[in-house]
């Protein structure tokens, strides 16, 4: 039975950052959720989960910030017609412009710091953890990067 009350946006790029997001389909199941991920060929989906796409955004290609703008708008309308509650993400580039306006949309934002880092924080971890509600670390390494962060162990 879904909790009615509670909206939860889960928001990652595409491949590893949404897989490890993915984890917690659980948590999808309980509340009224919704994904956002970036637009690539192929098209994730999961029975009764809406989705929303984003553009890939490549931190190394020229059209970056154009597109890093885009996402700002394509985030707006999806706040608009969403209204999440909570935001939970794993990141990265193509999420932050959500990240940010769900905070000025007055949505808690969780973010997960990626598995794949064990020893050094990612950039967008860097970024975000000081706008995060919750900040969860999946190696005890990285409290040393993020001292008010939650170690919980790994999400997989």
């Amino acid at each position: 039975m879904k909790n009615e009350k509670l909206k939860l946006c889960f928001a990652a790029s595409s491949g590893g950052h949404l897989e490890e997001l993915m984890m917690l389909r659980p948590l999808m199941g309980r509340y009224d959720s919704f994904i956002v991920t970036e637009r690539t060929l192929y098209e994730a989906s999961e029975e009764g989960i809406r989705f929303y796409y984003l553009q890939q955004v490549n931190r190394l290609e020229k059209s970056c910030f154009l597109r890093l703008l885009a996402n700002a708008f394509l985030s707006l309308r999806i706040l608009s017609a969403e209204r999440p509650d909570v935001v939970i993400t794993t990141g990265v580039l193509a999420v932050i412009p959500l990240c940010l306006l769900s905070r000025i949309w007055g949505a808690r934002l969780v973010f997960i710091e990626s598995y794949a880092n064990v020893h050094s924080p990612t950039r967008t971890g860097k970024f975000l953890y000081r706008f995060a509600d919750r900040f969860y670390v999946q190696w005890p390494e990285l409290l040393e990067f993020y001292p008010g962060a939650v170690y919980l162990g790994g999400i997989y």
